[in-house]
């Protein structure tokens, strides 16, 4: 059992902020995680033809920046918990800014994918934001606040995808949306100056677990790797396992490095222990639904039904505005809301209910798909599950965990959720090739059909996992 060690905040910093100027601010800074992700997938086929590059090529704009974030995310939670998090969190925003100027600087792929690695520090932004909350606010205040983090986040991933449908245009130049992206790190910059708090750190990294760092930096990266890349490689290639099976050995020498260092990097209890693990691995069954209904949502709406027999033939915008907008308002209104839920009804009961209302969503969409209402009502529905299923997770760990490892918890349960998405991505991608038209290249029906099914049963999972955690209190 992981047992919690309330900590206050001591003079020295900026400690006088009120919740409600805080938790906003908060809000705004860990949402551009969220946005900086989703916003670049309607422009990956334009970009690669405006820099005269492969599929293939182009891909690593997304590549690089989840491989980063895998690296960057569990080693700066880490070192916001021993230096204090404002000064990391300043930190990664300049770091972001620096990647946003870089991918709007040159119109080159190398630039672009430089770029879009710095952005991926960012996802440490929300493991942080935690830390921060933590200390900042009482137990009473501290699940809403966690609530309405962690919804604004996830509506953040539409909220990304809308802004790119209205600020490109087939034909336009890819960088509109990247110095979009400029924009909100510059006022993210200022914001957390100006309002976030500054508490120390616990000060105990004398220690430093370098060759644990190194270790769960490189097995992440090449098992992540594996799913990024096995499309184009091949999921039987000699690359692809070896860099499965590689990550796979390295992060269990990892743990068992971790087991017998005096100081770990993760403390295994923070991985394993029952009162943890499941938030970990309900993290990552949400991350699976979630990225397989903005990706696969967003790519049926814009099949042409004259050639497919299904779709709307949706451009970006219209896909955009017409099909993600609704559910987006939807979700922002869940997300304002499922703090104050957790506080009511625990954690781990708020995520089952959250589940079922996703199984219903993805429901929707396997037996109706028709008519353009029918989708718009299933993403209103998805968006409530989303937004209130990532409000609960940080509360199942955040009870259980000590305040001195809560960056480097939440940290790991981003990743979680990271690796999630990238096994959706790659699950859609290969029903998506895999069932065709007859003589065209375009998916067929049955493949979206598979990939709301595969949805489905994620969320499933997700809830059961909730129920399993309930019972073994």
């Amino acid at each position: 059992m992981v047992t919690q060690r309330l900590a206050t905040p001591t003079a020295g910093g900026r400690n006088s902020v009120a919740p409600r100027v805080l938790i906003p601010a908060l809000c705004f800074v860990v949402m551009i995680t969220s946005i900086m992700q989703t916003a670049v997938v309607p422009l990956m086929p334009d970009i690669a033809t405006q820099l005269g590059a492969s599929a293939d090529a182009a891909g690593w704009v997304v590549t690089a920046n989840l491989l980063a974030a895998t690296v960057c995310t569990p080693l700066l939670g880490r070192m916001a918990d021993l230096c204090g998090p404002r000064r990391v969190l300043l930190g990664i925003l300049v770091v972001v800014l620096a990647g946003s100027l870089l991918c709007v600087a040159w119109d080159s792929l190398p630039a672009l994918v430089a770029g879009r690695a710095l952005q991926g520090a960012s996802f440490a932004l929300f493991p942080i934001g935690v830390a921060i909350l933590r200390t900042a606010l009482g137990p009473y205040r501290l699940e809403a606040a966690l609530g309405i983090m962690s919804g604004m986040m996830s509506v953040g991933g539409g909220a990304g995808m809308i802004a790119a449908g209205l600020l490109y245009s087939e034909g336009d130049d890819y960088r509109r949306v990247f110095w979009m992206m400029v924009a909100l790190a510059l006022i993210a910059v200022l914001v957390a100056w100006l309002v976030v708090p500054g508490t120390p750190g616990s000060g105990t990294g004398s220690g430093f677990d370098f060759w644990g760092a190194i270790g769960l930096a490189f097995g992440l990266s090449v098992l992540l790797l594996a799913l990024a890349q096995g499309g184009t490689w091949g999921w039987v290639s000699v690359r692809t396992i070896g860099c499965a099976a590689t990550g796979v050995l390295v992060l269990a020498l990892w743990y068992w490095h971790e087991r017998r260092f005096a100081t770990p990097l993760v403390a295994p209890a923070l991985l394993t222990a029952r009162s943890v693990a499941p938030a970990h691995l309900a993290a990552f069954l949400v991350g699976v639904a979630m990225f397989v209904q903005f990706l696969a949502i967003a790519m049926f709406v814009q099949v042409p039904r004259e050639e497919a027999g299904y779709g709307f033939g949706a451009s970006v915008l219209e896909t955009s505005l017409v099909y993600l907008l609704p559910g987006q308002v939807v979700g922002m209104a869940a997300a304002a809301v499922s703090g104050l839920v957790v506080r009511r009804f625990r954690a781990d009961r708020v995520l089952m209910v959250a589940c079922a209302i996703g199984v219903c969503g993805f429901a929707m969409l396997v037996a109706a798909h028709e008519h353009a209402w029918q989708l718009i009502a299933a993403v209103v529905v998805l968006n409530v599950f989303v937004s209130v299923a990532y409000g609960a997770l940080p509360s199942m760990l955040v009870e259980h965990v000590p305040v001195a490892d809560t960056g480097v918890a939440n940290g790991i349960n981003a990743i979680a959720r990271t690796f999630g998405s990238s096994l959706a991505s790659a699950l859609v991608a290969v029903l998506l090739a895999t069932f065709a038209v007859a003589g065209t290249t375009i998916p067929a029906e049955r493949a979206f059909v598979a990939a709301f099914v595969v949805g489905g049963v994620a969320v499933s999972a997700a809830g059961l996992v909730a129920a399993a955690a309930r019972l073994c209190k």
